[in-house]
């Protein structure tokens, strides 16, 4: 029974995980930019959407107001939200 239990926490602490790490990447390029510094590679940042952290990347577009003006990646960005939905979607599948 014990196995069963960390299987059912793993894809939700997956989802946790890639959320915030989406999130501080948003505040991290922010941060650089406005520092003039060398930043996160947009398509690292569009990425972690991808890959079940839109919303966290959503999140920071907009606690940060970072990429918002840009629509291009304001379309990406709600893309990747759906193709996330899709992934949560999927996983929750897995387990019912």
């Amino acid at each position: 029974m014990q196995s069963t239990h960390v299987i059912y926490w793993l894809p939700l602490s997956y989802i946790i995980l890639i959320n915030i790490v989406a999130f501080l990447s948003m505040w991290r390029d922010k941060r650089k930019s406005s520092k003039n510094e060398w930043r996160v590679a947009e398509a690292t940042l569009l990425s972690l959407g991808f890959i079940g952290g839109a919303i966290g990347t959503l999140g920071g577009m907009y606690k940060f107001r970072h990429k918002t003006q840009k629509r291009s990646f304001r379309i990406l960005a709600i893309i990747g939200l759906v193709v996330s939905l899709l992934i949560y979607w999927l996983i929750s599948m897995l387990y019912v």
